[in-house]
Protein backbone atom coordinates (compact mmCIF):
# COMPACT_ATOMS: atom_id res chain seq x y z
CA UNK A 1 0.00 0.00 0.00
CA UNK A 2 1.53 3.34 -1.04
CA UNK A 3 0.94 6.40 1.07
CA UNK A 4 0.43 9.72 -0.62
CA UNK A 5 2.92 12.38 0.41
CA UNK A 6 1.36 15.10 2.55
CA UNK A 7 1.41 18.63 1.23
CA UNK A 8 3.78 20.97 3.01
CA UNK A 9 2.72 24.24 4.61
CA UNK A 10 5.25 26.46 6.39
CA UNK A 11 4.16 29.68 8.12
CA UNK A 12 6.80 32.26 9.04
CA UNK A 13 6.03 35.24 11.26
CA UNK A 14 7.87 37.85 13.29
CA UNK A 15 7.70 41.58 13.92
CA UNK A 16 8.91 44.28 11.52
CA UNK A 17 12.50 43.88 10.23
CA UNK A 18 13.05 40.43 11.77
CA UNK A 19 13.95 38.90 8.38
CA UNK A 20 10.80 36.82 7.86
CA UNK A 21 10.26 37.76 4.20
CA UNK A 22 13.86 36.99 3.28
CA UNK A 23 13.74 33.65 5.10
CA UNK A 24 10.36 32.72 3.63
CA UNK A 25 11.31 33.50 0.02
CA UNK A 26 14.59 31.60 0.32
CA UNK A 27 12.88 28.56 1.89
CA UNK A 28 10.24 28.52 -0.84
CA UNK A 29 12.96 28.59 -3.48
CA UNK A 30 15.12 25.97 -1.75
CA UNK A 31 12.28 23.46 -1.31
CA UNK A 32 10.44 24.26 -4.55
CA UNK A 33 7.33 25.58 -2.79
CA UNK A 34 5.03 28.46 -3.66
CA UNK A 35 5.68 31.69 -1.74
CA UNK A 36 2.85 33.93 -0.57
CA UNK A 37 3.11 37.10 1.49
CA UNK A 38 0.31 38.71 3.47
CA UNK A 39 2.15 42.02 3.27
CA UNK A 40 2.48 41.84 -0.51
CA UNK A 41 -1.21 40.94 -0.86
CA UNK A 42 -2.16 43.91 1.35
CA UNK A 43 0.04 46.21 -0.76
CA UNK A 44 -1.74 44.99 -3.90
CA UNK A 45 -5.08 45.71 -2.23
CA UNK A 46 -3.82 49.18 -1.23
CA UNK A 47 -2.83 49.89 -4.83
CA UNK A 48 -6.35 49.02 -6.02
CA UNK A 49 -7.91 51.60 -3.68
CA UNK A 50 -5.61 54.46 -4.59
CA UNK A 51 -2.46 54.14 -2.47
CA UNK A 52 0.98 54.06 -4.07
CA UNK A 53 2.90 51.37 -2.19
CA UNK A 54 6.50 51.27 -3.35
CA UNK A 55 9.84 50.36 -1.86
CA UNK A 56 10.70 48.34 1.21
CA UNK A 57 9.98 51.16 3.67
CA UNK A 58 6.45 51.90 2.49
CA UNK A 59 4.71 50.36 5.51
CA UNK A 60 6.60 52.73 7.81
CA UNK A 61 5.91 55.79 5.62
CA UNK A 62 3.14 58.34 6.28
CA UNK A 63 1.05 56.75 3.51
CA UNK A 64 1.63 53.25 4.89
CA UNK A 65 0.47 54.41 8.34
CA UNK A 66 -2.65 55.98 6.75
CA UNK A 67 -3.41 52.60 5.20
CA UNK A 68 -2.95 50.92 8.60
CA UNK A 69 -5.43 53.39 10.10
CA UNK A 70 -7.91 52.63 7.32
CA UNK A 71 -7.54 48.90 7.96
CA UNK A 72 -8.19 49.50 11.66
CA UNK A 73 -11.48 51.23 10.79
CA UNK A 74 -12.55 48.64 8.21
CA UNK A 75 -11.25 45.06 8.56
CA UNK A 76 -12.74 43.91 5.25
CA UNK A 77 -9.38 43.96 3.40
CA UNK A 78 -7.64 41.98 6.12
CA UNK A 79 -10.36 39.33 6.08
CA UNK A 80 -10.14 39.04 2.28
CA UNK A 81 -6.36 38.63 2.36
CA UNK A 82 -6.56 36.08 5.17
CA UNK A 83 -9.23 34.09 3.32
CA UNK A 84 -6.91 34.01 0.28
CA UNK A 85 -3.97 32.81 2.40
CA UNK A 86 -6.13 30.16 4.11
CA UNK A 87 -7.06 28.78 0.69
CA UNK A 88 -3.37 28.56 -0.22
CA UNK A 89 -2.71 26.71 3.04
CA UNK A 90 -5.51 24.27 2.22
CA UNK A 91 -3.97 23.63 -1.20
CA UNK A 92 -0.54 23.10 0.38
CA UNK A 93 3.07 23.15 -0.82
CA UNK A 94 3.47 26.77 0.18
CA UNK A 95 5.52 29.02 2.44
CA UNK A 96 3.31 31.71 3.97
CA UNK A 97 4.94 34.96 5.10
CA UNK A 98 2.10 36.13 7.30
CA UNK A 99 1.33 37.65 10.68
CA UNK A 100 -2.05 35.93 10.88
CA UNK A 101 -1.75 32.42 9.44
CA UNK A 102 -0.05 30.85 12.48
CA UNK A 103 -3.22 31.62 14.44
CA UNK A 104 -5.84 31.20 11.70
CA UNK A 105 -4.69 28.07 9.87
CA UNK A 106 -4.66 24.64 11.48
CA UNK A 107 -2.20 23.48 8.84
CA UNK A 108 1.52 23.80 8.68
CA UNK A 109 4.76 24.08 10.57
CA UNK A 110 4.83 27.49 12.23
CA UNK A 111 7.99 29.51 12.83
CA UNK A 112 8.41 32.76 14.77
CA UNK A 113 11.61 34.79 14.24
CA UNK A 114 12.36 36.65 17.45
CA UNK A 115 14.56 39.76 17.28
CA UNK A 116 14.58 42.50 19.96
CA UNK A 117 13.20 45.93 19.00
CA UNK A 118 16.63 47.62 19.24
CA UNK A 119 18.16 45.22 16.69
CA UNK A 120 15.13 45.42 14.40
CA UNK A 121 15.42 49.23 14.45
CA UNK A 122 19.11 48.98 13.53
CA UNK A 123 18.26 46.69 10.60
CA UNK A 124 15.42 48.91 9.41
CA UNK A 125 17.63 52.03 9.63
CA UNK A 126 20.28 50.34 7.49
CA UNK A 127 17.74 49.04 4.98
CA UNK A 128 15.85 52.31 4.55
CA UNK A 129 18.67 54.82 5.10
CA UNK A 130 17.05 56.48 8.13
CA UNK A 131 18.31 57.20 11.64
CA UNK A 132 17.95 54.65 14.44
CA UNK A 133 15.53 56.98 16.24
CA UNK A 134 13.31 57.28 13.15
CA UNK A 135 13.43 53.50 12.74
CA UNK A 136 12.43 52.96 16.39
CA UNK A 137 9.47 55.31 16.04
CA UNK A 138 8.39 53.74 12.74
CA UNK A 139 8.56 50.21 14.15
CA UNK A 140 6.70 51.16 17.33
CA UNK A 141 3.88 52.77 15.36
CA UNK A 142 3.58 50.09 12.69
CA UNK A 143 3.79 47.14 15.07
CA UNK A 144 1.54 48.81 17.63
CA UNK A 145 -1.21 49.55 15.11
CA UNK A 146 -0.92 46.12 13.51
CA UNK A 147 -1.19 44.42 16.91
CA UNK A 148 -4.37 46.40 17.60
CA UNK A 149 -5.89 45.40 14.24
CA UNK A 150 -5.32 41.68 14.81
CA UNK A 151 -6.29 41.68 18.46
CA UNK A 152 -9.57 43.42 17.61
CA UNK A 153 -10.19 41.25 14.54
CA UNK A 154 -9.06 37.82 15.77
CA UNK A 155 -8.28 38.10 19.48
CA UNK A 156 -4.60 37.12 19.42
CA UNK A 157 -1.68 39.16 20.73
CA UNK A 158 0.96 39.47 18.00
CA UNK A 159 4.47 39.24 19.42
CA UNK A 160 3.20 38.11 22.83
CA UNK A 161 1.39 34.82 22.20
CA UNK A 162 3.74 32.11 20.96
CA UNK A 163 1.32 29.21 21.50
CA UNK A 164 0.73 28.40 17.78
CA UNK A 165 4.44 28.08 16.98
CA UNK A 166 6.41 24.88 16.49
CA UNK A 167 9.69 26.82 16.55
CA UNK A 168 10.64 30.17 18.07
CA UNK A 169 14.08 31.14 16.79
CA UNK A 170 16.00 33.92 18.51
CA UNK A 171 17.86 35.26 15.49
CA UNK A 172 19.34 38.43 16.99
CA UNK A 173 22.91 37.12 16.79
CA UNK A 174 22.46 35.21 13.53
CA UNK A 175 23.23 36.38 10.01
CA UNK A 176 20.66 35.95 7.24
CA UNK A 177 22.65 32.95 5.98
CA UNK A 178 22.75 31.37 9.45
CA UNK A 179 18.98 31.82 9.93
CA UNK A 180 18.46 30.18 6.54
CA UNK A 181 20.77 27.27 7.45
CA UNK A 182 18.91 26.66 10.73
CA UNK A 183 15.52 26.78 9.02
CA UNK A 184 16.67 24.43 6.24
CA UNK A 185 17.86 21.95 8.87
CA UNK A 186 14.50 22.15 10.66
CA UNK A 187 12.51 21.79 7.45
CA UNK A 188 14.59 18.83 6.26
CA UNK A 189 14.54 16.99 9.61
CA UNK A 190 11.07 17.80 10.92
CA UNK A 191 8.75 19.09 8.21
CA UNK A 192 9.80 16.90 5.29
CA UNK A 193 10.25 13.82 7.46
CA UNK A 194 6.70 14.21 8.84
CA UNK A 195 5.26 14.72 5.34
CA UNK A 196 6.53 11.35 4.04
Amino acid sequence: MSSKRQKIVICIAGLTACGKSTAATRLAERFNLKYASGGTALKEAALKIGYKPSGKGWWESAEGIRFLKQRARDPKLDRQIDDYLLKLAEHGNVVLDSWTMPWLSRKGFKIWLEVPAEERARRLAGRDGISNEEAKRAIAEKDGRTKQIYERLYGFKLGEDYSPFDLVLDSEQLSTAEVFDVLCFVVEHLVLRQSR
